[in-house]
């Protein structure tokens, strides 16, 4: 159990700043970032799915997020990151909540799922936003606006990861694929994000 902490935590760490390199830098290079992203998350949902009636259902989704992801990131680089950081924790939060106190399990769909797991993915993701804003000094988020997003963010994306994870059940696989040691597939990984980001890019539009 410790070597799978071990590798989720250091294949977070490198993801992470891979994706941050590329979404700060911009312009060609994070059109091509989203583009291989794309390629294989689009891949792995096709070997999982393919002959399901599901399938035009995930590639419909993965095309409305990364085109969401793409302008998102045109139009709010500042707010589009800490959309990616809402994600993020909310993912490591879980993940952390549920090894250290268990308790009892959230749903069937995923049996790692603990109510301790989606309380720990609210603490993270609201600390996280909170310092973030408080850093950076971005003023036009007041508190009580700034925790309903980052719950309804947080939220989102945990249904999302549920939604992947019943699909994954029913297609009768644990993982979408072996590319990230300790996580899985690149889709293990943004399962979340790819229901948040474009509920987020609509959210933030409106605000």
């Amino acid at each position: 159990m410790n070597q799978e902490i071990t590798k989720r935590i250091l294949s977070s760490i490198i993801i992470i700043a891979i994706a941050l390199f590329f979404i700060i830098k911009g312009s060609f290079f994070y059109i091509f970032f989203l583009s291989v992203f794309f390629i294989i998350t689009s891949f792995e949902w096709y070997k999982m799915t393919k002959n399901k009636n599901y399938f035009l259902f995930g590639l419909i989704l993965l095309i409305l997020s990364f085109f969401s992801a793409f302008l998102f990131r045109n139009t709010g680089q500042t707010d589009f990151l800490l959309v990616i950081l809402i994600c993020a924790s909310t993912d490591i939060g879980g993940f952390l909540f549920g090894k250290i106190f268990k308790g009892p399990k959230l749903t069937k769909i995923s049996p790692n799922k603990t109510y301790s797991g989606m309380i720990g993915s609210f603490f993270l993701s609201i600390i996280s936003a909170l310092y973030y804003t408080s850093y950076y000094g971005l003023i036009y988020w007041t508190d009580n606006v700034l925790l309903i997003t980052v719950i309804l963010i947080s939220t989102v994306s945990q249904i999302g990861d549920l939604t992947v994870s019943y699909f994954k059940r029913i297609s009768k696989i644990k993982n979408t694929g072996k590319i990230i040691p300790g996580h899985g597939g690149l889709l293990d990984r943004i399962d979340g994000m790819l229901f948040a980001i474009p509920f987020a890019f609509i959210l933030f539009k409106l605000l």
